[in-house]
């Protein structure tokens, strides 16, 4: 019997209780360990009643994106794209340390719009207990709306619990490392543009190609911050290898290229905040 035995059933019958009582959802689907969790769960209460919609848009990297659909198809829930434009508003843009709420603001918007046209009066989406807390001025934006609901945070679920549950019902996603959008590599007070999107999509792509696990381009202007895990410097710091990345960073538009040397950490431009 593990820690979780007791506290997951529980939980779960809690989180089917909230979805059975909603009775037609959308769910704000990433593809990510949470999202996917709730999805799969509001399919086995809700059936053809249970819809993912995945917002895109330039801070989505096509990966996640295409990832997101394989997921839905494998969790058998119908998946939906919306088109989400966060560059056209200036809050967001200007890159202020409340982006994220203006970028909720606008997603959930854009959700609430097609849910209403589609007769669904409930959008749920995966924040859960260990959200609470952080700096994440986005889950203002999500409290303010009255037809958003956190069903795995109103029952009570922990990351962690999420990741054992989801590996209890054969989701790929259980191991699945955190993600955060594009927009969150540029540095506070320095304007959101597509080109610094795509600069960032593509940088990552290509340290990715030598390193495993977590990577993060950060966006210093004409700097490259590089975070990776620890385990991953040698690999990196490798003469040839590092070389070959300076070199196909600075054709990028970038001049410099460093390795952070504390290493991957979520949220690390917070810290300056």
């Amino acid at each position: 019997m593990t820690q979780y035995s007791v506290s997951v059933p529980k939980k779960l019958s809690r989180l089917n209780e909230l979805l059975m009582s909603m009775r037609r959802v959308a769910v704000a689907f990433s593809g990510g360990t949470d999202s996917a969790l709730l999805a799969a769960a509001a399919a086995r209460c809700l059936g053809e009643n249970a819809v993912a919609v995945t917002a895109y848009s330039p801070t989505l990297a096509m990966e996640e994106q295409e990832d997101a659909a394989r997921i839905a198809a494998g969790i058998g829930i119908r998946h939906i794209l919306l088109r989400a434009d966060e560059l056209a508003e200036e809050g967001f843009r200007r890159n202020g340390p409340d982006r994220c709420f203006h970028c909720k603001k606008l997603r959930f918007g854009v959700l609430s719009e097609w849910a209403a046209q589609n007769d669904i009066a409930w959008i749920i989406e995966g924040s859960n207990v260990d959200d609470v807390g952080d700096y994440r001025p986005g889950m203002k934006a999500i409290a303010a709306m009255d037809n958003v609901r956190s069903p795995l945070l109103e029952a009570g679920f922990t990351k962690s619990e999420i990741r054992f549950l989801s590996k209890e019902w054969g989701l790929p996603t259980w191991d699945k490392p955190s993600a955060a959008c594009l927009a969150s590599r540029v540095e506070y007070g320095r304007p959101i543009t597509p080109d610094n999107l795509k600069q960032i999509e593509e940088a990552e792509r290509i340290v990715r190609q030598y390193a495993a696990g977590q990577v993060r381009v950060r966006h210093h202007g004409l700097i490259a911050r590089i975070e990776a895990e620890v385990s991953q410097f040698s690999k990196l710091a490798d003469p040839e290898v590092a070389a070959e990345i300076s070199q196909k960073l600075k054709a990028l538009g970038f001049s410099f290229v460093t390795l952070d040397l504390t290493g991957y950490r979520m949220g690390s431009l917070n810290e300056t905040l």
